[in-house]
């Protein structure tokens, strides 16, 4: 009786140890799927974080790239513009070796034309009305003993005359009063001219006594009568020396000639 039942609790001893072992073991593979799930799903979220990560790369990427073949469309249009300008420099370039080459030829050229320039203006003063007289003649001088001068390039012996011209050409155009002296009855007299450009030159002496204009005719200067010209050549003289308001005067004027 007594063995029946140690065989008994042995049996079930047996079977209980047997069972806790395939619990244990159970146990031990569900631990073992859990850390193979998390291990899967930690290589997932690095692989997505990889994937991410290559994603934003590639979509800068890309956006460096529009923006370079921005830049290189707009260094085709400007390298295309400066081929074009290039063009344009080389053919100037061609232009100006010429240029260069006839400088001798136009040297020679033009100084003939300065002295003949010249000239002409020194025939020009001495056939025009005689106002400034001393400081045109002056002028015509410095042009002449500038022509020989080594010092003075040619460039700059035209400019001059051309300024001297341009200095004749304003001289038709303005008014003006100056002092000077005119020989009246033999005795030379201090007197204040007047000018009205080309057109008039009148002079009355300092105490507006006498009265006179050129004459084109005679080429020298006659005397006016005192009451008609005194007044209109002292209103004048204020109007060229701004010290009156410009107005009609009454001046010995020539006729006009009819052409031949």
């Amino acid at each position: 009786m007594n063995m029946h039942r140690f065989k008994t609790v042995a049996l079930v001893m047996t079977m209980s140890f047997g069972a806790l072992m395939g619990t244990s073991a159970q146990a031990n593979t569900v631990d073992a799927v859990l850390k193979v799930g998390q291990a899967k799903t930690a290589a997932a979220n690095k692989s997505q974080q990889a994937v991410d990560q290559l994603a934003d790369e590639t979509g800068d990427l890309l956006t460096d790239y529009k923006t370079v073949m921005k830049q290189v469309d707009g260094l085709r249009v400007y390298n295309a513009r400066l081929d074009k300008q290039i063009a344009n420099q080389l053919i100037r370039i061609d232009d100006i070796e010429n240029s260069i080459s006839q400088v001798t030829v136009i040297q020679r050229q033009v100084t003939p034309l300065v002295i003949r320039m010249i000239d002409g203006l020194e025939k020009f003063v001495n056939l025009d009305v005689p106002f400034h007289s001393k400081e045109r003649k002056e002028r015509i001088a410095f042009l002449k003993a500038n022509v020989d001068r080594s010092d003075i390039s040619v460039s700059e012996k035209f400019r001059q005359v051309l300024e001297a011209y341009k200095i004749e050409n304003e001289y038709g155009r303005k008014i003006d009063s100056y002092k000077g002296t005119v020989d009246i009855d033999g005795v030379n007299r201090e007197v204040n001219f007047f000018r009205v450009g080309r057109v008039a030159l009148v002079y009355q002496t300092t105490d507006t006594e006498i009265s006179g204009a050129w004459d084109k005719g005679t080429n020298q200067f006659v005397q006016l009568d005192k009451g008609e010209y005194r007044n209109s050549i002292l209103k004048g003289l204020r109007i060229a020396r701004k010290e009156a308001s410009i107005d009609i005067l009454k001046l010995p004027i020539p006729a006009p000639e009819a052409a031949k």
